[in-house]
């Protein structure tokens, strides 16, 4: 039977993104590939790709990482009109390691593994672009690579520096003491003349990106506060790190709970217990650069007198290690984010910890010290706590 528009078979077209090309496979509900189509990653490919999905218009659309590599397409999709569901690469990649190919690899299998995933998992979410949050990603991005080449830049100034000065070049270089050492340095030789321009050059790139870095900077704080985000509110988190949080989470709507947010955040840790030993283990698992935010807003806490500092010591107190109270801080710190990220969308059922509707709360720290219980671990899938009960929480 052909796979037309007069066929009401369930099918899905679901594609593989890359930076360079999107690969579709269209799967039946027979969990079978009917057609697969490779395009590039341009208005022509896009095109292209829909010509050859007018051909099941009855089809839905699945897409690995949609709001990811998957969010050009997405996006075009949407502005169409065309819900998309969003299907994590783990679960695409589990779907192809079972198959019969034994999960060898090529975009049109992996295309194929999105489609079946998308057809036989429960759970997933049909993806929302947000135009601001793509825009925020981008703006974050940006300035992550301006300073890596500032970085980058100042080290390769450094290096000519300690040539040029006899007493060397302070650790923490700017553009402005760069100057005035090598206002003071030797070029009357061919070589220190060499040395001293390309030095002059760098401290002049230097410069430059401190420019670059400033405006985008400014772009980013802008458009955090355009957000109304209240994630500031949380002691550690700063404009640029929410900046970040906002650009790497997206629509916090996908996560079906706090434990999947942490599990996203890498944060929930992973149970490595063996005969009566009881342990846990840090997971290497979820998006890394919000674990990273975690860190920096954890590392903040313990810095200052803080309930987020007293929980840590409080952990310290039962004989964890640094590590250990440190990991129980960045899950609670993540549930801490989860439920901001949740209100900020959603402040018409927003209630305070006391379960009062709409009171805000304000917190110098993670929020109230929780009590001591099961969900304090490192255990394996932290368990949920009473929304009510605010002794348990950290806001």
């Amino acid at each position: 039977m052909s796979h037309t528009e007069g066929n009401f078979e369930r099918v899905v077209i679901a594609v593989d993104p890359h930076k360079a090309s999107w690969t579709a496979a269209v799967v039946t509900a027979s969990l079978q590939p009917v057609a697969t189509v490779r395009v590039p990653v341009s208005l022509a490919g896009y095109r292209q790709l829909r010509r050859f999905a007018d051909r099941w218009p009855q089809a839905s659309w699945a897409i690995e990482g949609a709001g990811g590599l998957g969010a050009p397409l997405t996006a075009r999709l949407s502005e169409e009109g065309i819900t998309v569901v969003d299907v994590p690469a783990k679960l695409a990649a589990r779907v192809r390691l079972l198959s019969t190919g034994h999960g060898r690899k090529s975009a049109a299998a992996d295309a194929t593994s999105v489609g079946i995933a998308a057809l036989t998992a429960t759970g997933l979410h049909t993806l929302v672009i947000d135009e601001t949050s793509i825009a925020l990603r981008a703006l974050v991005d940006h300035r992550d690579d301006l300073v890596k080449s500032r970085t980058q830049t100042i080290n390769r100034l450094h290096r000519l520096l300690i040539q040029l000065i006899p007493a060397g070049a302070p650790q923490r270089l700017s553009a402005k003491t760069a100057a005035e050492l090598l206002g003071t340095a030797d070029s009357h030789t061919p070589m220190l003349g060499t040395l001293h321009a390309l030095a002059s050059d760098l401290t002049s790139e230097v410069r430059r990106l401190d420019e670059r870095i400033t405006a985008t900077t400014s772009q980013i704080t802008t458009a955090v506060k355009a957000s109304g985000t209240t994630l500031t509110q949380l002691h550690g988190i700063g404009t640029l790190l929410a900046g970040k949080i906002l650009a790497l989470v997206g629509s916090i709507d996908r996560f079906r709970s706090a434990a999947a947010f942490a599990s996203y955040t890498g944060t929930a840790p992973i149970e490595a217990s063996s005969g009566d030993v009881i342990r846990h283990r840090l997971s290497r698992a979820g998006n890394r650069q919000l674990n990273h935010c975690l860190h920096i807003m954890a590392i903040t806490q313990l810095s200052h007198d803080t309930r987020g500092r007293a929980y840590y010591q409080g952990k310290r107190a039962v004989g964890k290690s640094h590590r250990e109270a440190l990991r129980c801080l960045k899950r609670r710190l993540s549930d801490a984010v989860y439920r901001r990220l949740v209100r900020d969308a959603h402040p018409e059922t927003a209630t305070d910890p006391g379960g009062h509707p709409g009171t805000t709360t304000h917190s110098s720290a993670a929020g109230s010290t929780p009590t001591t219980d099961s969900s304090d671990k490192s255990l394996p899938g932290p368990a949920e706590t009473d929304p009510t009960n605010h002794t348990s929480r950290l806001t």
